[in-house]
């Protein structure tokens, strides 16, 4: 996951850099960062298991530092920026839940509500 976050960082500022080229947008990223004790990495035909070393470690060794990576670098760049925390894996029979369900519903829809203010300041009451 490290491997690859200063990237999606990169990816995601872009995007927003992109959009206020023409405009005047309302940018809102909502990441996902996986916490699972274990993930499969696939590359054409060939697999990488994580085992927990430093060279093959688990998403949940990592997540840690990705979220605080993201907050730092990305997150400045956003009017709103959302880290979902997850437990997923990629290996039959393909489990996935939410770190905390209801955390996650509560954080979401309170983003909802302030992109609608947003907008409503913005542009003026939607309809």
């Amino acid at each position: 996951m490290i491997k690859q976050i200063d990237r999606v960082i990169s990816d995601l500022k872009r995007q927003v850099e992109e959009f206020e080229k023409n405009a005047n947008p309302i940018c809102i990223a909502v990441v996902g960062v996986n916490h699972a004790v274990g993930y499969t990495s696939f590359e054409g035909t060939r697999s990488f298991p994580t085992d927990g070393t430093s060279h093959y470690k688990h998403p949940s060794q990592e997540a840690a530092e990705a979220i605080k990576r993201l907050e730092a670098l990305a997150k400045p760049a956003f009017n709103e920026f959302l880290i979902l925390r997850f437990v997923a894996t990629n290996v039959d029979p393909f489990p996935f839940g939410w770190i905390n369900e209801q955390e996650t519903l509560l954080q979401y829809s309170a983003l909802l509500t302030r992109v609608s203010r947003l907008y409503d300041q913005r542009f003026g009451p939607s309809s």
